[in-house]
């Protein structure tokens, strides 16, 4: 399959469509949830998935990228699908298509994904986009609820250059008669949003405007929704924009609970808590505390350079950082060093990451301490054979760098020793 990657990125929905068709549709044999954004819609997909399983639902959760395994992107109740059943969907896709041109690669794991949970016989899937919204090959589905949750500039070559552009392909998502939840505030993109939704008749409800939230100082959160009032809410996921997140996901299951879907309060507590969601403000280690955040966007580097400076102030934090070369890596840098003692540059192994050495300049007119040691294993060890125990090492700045630093460190548990 990772032989695909060569057939790039080719936004559209017609192969997508000749596949399903070819396994019998089948992403109408279950409910959906379709979630779209720039940031927050893997938490946002995992809330829901927890909270649906803990009120009885069997649930298919589809996401991207995976961090460690291919496995990871396809997920039936919180538990990633076998190799066997990999290798069965695969085949299964690949028997099915008979078109002109090769699937891409999130072409294929898509669906596999809407297969297997057929198989499976998923009471509900929630499938998160992979790039944009319109011509995202998860847009074949016809859900019970949409959930756009931010909108910012990314991926401009495809989606466009200004937040009206970008919101209009993630807005893509709307269907006819489907209500539509979101976090977008942008007066541009909003009023994108508001003229899609209205074109196609779905109730269109906004975050700050028909329901809100408020953190209390005990680290839980009261949401004001639609329907009810609920206090003393809390999430087992880190960072303030977690709440943000979770308001989103009570918006979308008050709307759900006026159908026939029956979610009690104590169940989307229970979901809320049990949330796991790998390489986002995850601390895989306490003693140096060592934390896995993507923070692979502008935004997500911002929400993450708060949390640094809020959360762990006075800790002394080494940063491995590797960045990819369609990112503003510039403005990245500028957000997270003044948080950080110390910078040590890294790059994963994909041909989209940028050099230490084009990093070395920016990094070093930031801070004094900068080192470079672009393979990521090694930059981890070192960053773990030099902190004190009340040290924080923090890994940034692209998923793949994450997912690179969570081999290593499983490797490092399992006996293998630092280099």
């Amino acid at each position: 399959m990772y032989g695909l990657r060569r057939f790039g990125i080719k936004l559209g929905l017609s192969t997508i469509h000749q596949i399903l068709s070819g396994l019998g549709n089948p992403q109408h044999r279950y409910a959906s949830i379709h979630v779209a954004g720039t940031n927050g819609k893997g938490s946002v997909a995992s809330f829901l998935t927890s909270i649906l399983k803990s009120s009885g639902y069997k649930v298919g959760l589809y996401t991207s990228p995976h961090l460690v395994r291919f496995n990871e992107r396809i997920c039936v109740n919180n538990q990633q699908i076998s190799d066997e059943n990999v290798v069965s969907a695969y085949r299964a896709v690949t028997d099915a298509y008979g078109g002109d041109r090769e699937p891409t690669f999130f072409e294929y794991t898509t669906a596999m994904a809407l297969y297997e949970f057929g198989r499976q016989a998923v009471d509900w899937a929630v499938i998160e986009t992979g790039m944009g919204g319109r011509l995202d090959a998860t847009n074949v589905l016809q859900p019970v609820v949409s959930i756009i949750t931010n909108v910012s500039l990314e991926h401009q070559g495809y989606l466009g250059k200004t937040l009206a552009e970008i919101a209009g392909e993630k807005g893509g998502i709307i269907k006819r008669n489907t209500p539509v939840v979101t976090a977008v505030s942008q007066p541009s993109a909003i009023t994108v949003l508001e003229n899609l939704a209205s074109e196609l008749n779905a109730p269109l409800f906004r975050l700050k405007k028909d329901f809100r939230v408020r953190r209390n100082a005990n680290h839980t959160f009261s949401y004001y929704g639609l329907d009810h009032v609920w206090r003393g809410i809390t999430t087992s996921l880190t960072g303030s924009h977690q709440v943000e997140n979770a308001s989103l996901v009570l918006a979308a299951c008050e709307l759900l609970s006026r159908g026939n879907t029956i979610i009690p309060l104590k169940h989307i507590q229970a979901g809320l808590d049990n949330t796991r969601w790998p390489g986002r403000l995850e601390v895989v280690s306490d003693h140096p505390m060592i934390i896995l955040d993507g923070a692979h966007n502008l935004n997500a580097s911002k929400e993450l350079a708060k949390y640094l400076r809020t959360e762990l102030k006075g800790r002394r934090i080494t940063l491995v950082i590797g960045i990819l070369e369609d990112k503003p890596y510039e403005a990245i840098l500028e957000h997270l060093l003044p948080a950080c003692s110390r910078v040590i540059l890294t790059s994963p192994k994909i041909d989209r990451a940028l050099p230490v050495d084009i990093l070395y300049p920016i990094a070093a007119a930031i801070t004094p301490d900068v080192q470079m040691i672009p393979e990521v294993s090694r930059a981890i060890a070192f960053a773990v054979q030099n902190a004190r125990p009340e040290d924080v090492i923090c890994v940034a700045g692209s998923l793949y760098v994450v997912g690179e630093a969570k081999a290593f460190l499983n490797q490092s548990e399992e006996g293998v020793q630092y280099m």
